[in-house]
């Protein structure tokens, strides 16, 4: 035994040797690590000091040269727009101001008119050094180029009678061969329609496939980064379908693709191919850092072009908010960009757009202020769901009255709670009562509450939209504002949030109080305590106008209550009904007599195994 524990103590002193030995070691190799990255960059900082200002200016000739050689290497018989000056051309119409550049023959960027960024300034979707859209031509039988590296001539924008306007930027060769983009930007759309048109074709693109890359890279437009990157996604129309993904991932096409579109909460940048795409893939990456960039799109689509010398390939692009009416025009299949419910929420769809979108809209046209646009609409939801509403207070009704019976069932009974469960089953069906019942407006709020989730989230009609307090019904109002963020609450306290929150601590103990529950369940007792706790957590970083549909349906609901209990049932009416019903004779159904059957085999194997534990006594 002594053996045994000199043993044990041994190996316990050998591995705590070991760990010493690991963690002094690893110690000292970090610390000659550091020592080793200050001496290189001291050096490299001494090294570079005694680099004369004309060394450096020779330098950076060489570096400019090598890359300008390598430039014209594949540029190849295009070797004359290898290198240029940067030009940009603007165009505008009523909706949106277009950034054209020379480099690529593309579009820079577009900024919104009719909408600002949480700076103040207009919306400007794309012009980050990310964001890119081109495609590799052949410039010589051995050499290829990205058009967005090469620099096109631009011609002089035309606007025509009809107010379209029209901007061409061309490439050409001593061969031959040339590229022309032709963009046309017409009133009041937020659609620009891009013309490829390729002269020698057959020897600018490989296999006759024109493979586009499409790179965006969003940047942050409304007040929370983080929760703008969680509604951000990218979308896309496959053989006419829509979908779309929301982590980060890989899609593979392998049917055609009419568009794909890098989606905002609120905007969206998108490429539409009028006679799809053949084939492609993207890649989605959700930022998780401290830039403001929500994340990146990093695409590559195929389309097959005639074999022939001349082909031209129209395409569209979309700069412009993820407005339902707007989209539903842009391309077929595109309004789905708005979430109105996917996956496992698309029940609510239908709820949205036959029945909340209609309604809201119609009080939007009427009142200018949304915050009363939203409480009009609650007050109409809460009307169409009132029948069943009553009901369920009828039968909470129902249940204040047979709490004194069950008060006695429960002292009858203690602790045997089969019998009781029995016995209270027999009391509810004899007085004519659905134990149920009071569960029904919480079960109609569920899908009511995730439509709205969807819906407020999702309309940009909201967006910087004040009331009350809020600059911003489409984002979380806030009371408080912490330096930090606190584990799970997050860096704020929304007083919208805190609104919902006591109104449904109101309704909570109000049920409490009208229904017959267990006063031995601790968990039913306290309920009313944790459920706010829980509710405040996730209702403290979703927008104001879902916190304060929220707080209107409470107070509607408890002022409801307060009159139907008060003014409209009449309880004494209702008393003499259940008696009434009590004494009525009764029919039993096959499944209650065999439900009842079964209770009393359980009753009588319970009563012989408490006998048989009081004869071994």
């Amino acid at each position: 035994m002594k053996t045994d524990k000199n043993t044990v103590v041994g190996i316990v002193l050998l591995a705590v040797l070991f760990f010493s030995f690991f963690w002094y070691t690893n110690k000292q190799s970090q610390a000659y690590s550091d020592f080793e990255k200050r001496k290189t960059d001291s050096l490299a900082r001494v090294n570079s000091s005694k680099i004369t200002p004309v060394e450096k200016e020779k330098a950076i000739g060489d570096s400019i040269q090598t890359d300008s050689i390598a430039k014209q290497s594949s540029a190849g018989n295009f070797a004359n727009a290898a290198s240029a000056t940067e030009q940009l051309t603007t165009l505008e119409n009523e909706v949106f101001k277009v950034t054209f550049t020379n480099k690529g023959g593309r579009v820079k960027y577009a900024e919104l008119k009719n909408y600002l960024s949480n700076d103040g300034k207009p919306v400007r979707l794309g012009g980050g050094a990310y964001d890119n859209i081109g495609y590799t031509i052949n410039t010589s039988p051995n050499s290829s180029a990205g058009t967005s590296e090469l620099f096109f001539t631009a011609s002089a924008p035309v606007r025509k009678s009809d107010g379209n306007q029209l901007i061409i930027f061309s490439l050409e060769n001593a061969t031959g061969s040339a590229v022309v983009h032709q963009f046309l930007i017409k009133p009041n759309d937020y659609k620009i329609a891009w013309n490829i048109l390729l002269s020698g074709a057959d020897k600018l693109l490989s296999n006759n496939t024109l493979n586009m890359q499409f790179r965006a890279a969003p940047v942050l437009h409304e007040s929370s980064v983080e929760y703008e990157r969680r509604m951000s996604n990218v979308c896309f129309s496959v053989n006419n379908e829509f979908d779309y993904i929301s982590a980060h991932n890989d899609e593979k096409f392998d049917q055609p693709v009419q568009w794909l579109s890098a989606v905002q909460q609120f905007f969206n940048v998108s490429v539409i191919a009028k006679n799809n795409f053949n084939s492609g893939t993207v890649h989605w990456t959700r930022k998780e850092d401290s830039s403001n960039i929500i994340g990146t799109v990093d695409a590559s689509l195929q389309i097959k072009t005639p074999v022939s010398a001349s082909v031209t390939i129209p395409l569209e692009l979309y700069y412009g908010p993820n407005d339902y009416k707007i989209l539903q025009t842009a391309a077929p299949e595109m309004d789905k960009i708005i979430n109105l419910g996917r996956d496992f929420y698309s029940f609510v769809r239908p709820i949205n757009k036959y029945m909340v979108m209609p309604v809201f809209n119609f009080f939007a046209s009427l009142v200018s202020i949304y915050g009363w646009v939203i409480a009009l609409l609650t007050i109409f939801i809460r009307l169409i769901t009132s029948p069943l509403v009553y009901k369920s207070y009828l039968s909470g009704s129902k249940m204040k009255l047979l709490r004194p019976e069950l008060d006695t069932l429960r002292k009858k009974y203690g602790s045997d709670q089969q019998a009781f469960s029995m016995e209270q089953m027999k009391l509810f069906k004899g007085a004519g009562v659905n134990p149920l019942g009071g569960c029904l407006p919480l079960l109609l709020q569920i899908p009511i509450f995730f439509a709205l989730y969807s819906f407020f989230n999702s309309n940009i009609a909201l967006r910087n939209q004040p009331f009350l307090w809020t600059h911003d019904l489409s984002a979380y109002d806030i009371l408080v504002k912490f330096h930090t963020k606190i584990f799970i609450i997050g860096d704020h306290i929304s007083l919208f949030a805190l609104l919902a929150v006591v109104t449904s601590f109101l309704i909570s103990l109000y049920n409490m109080n009208m229904t017959a529950t267990d006063p031995n369940n601790p968990a039913l007792k306290y309920m009313p305590y944790i459920y706010p706790v829980f509710m405040f957590i996730i209702f403290n970083n979703l927008p104001a106008a879902l916190n304060w549909y929220y707080t209107v349906s409470n107070v509607i609901t408890l002022a409801i209550q307060f009159v139907i209990q008060r003014y409209i049932i009449d309880h004494d009416k209702i008393l003499a009904q259940m008696d009434a019903k009590r004494k009525a004779p009764k029919a039993k159904s096959k499944w209650q007599e065999r439900y009842e059957q079964m209770m009393e085999s359980q009753k009588k194997v319970q009563g012989m195994k408490q006998k048989a534990q009081n004869t071994k006594k």
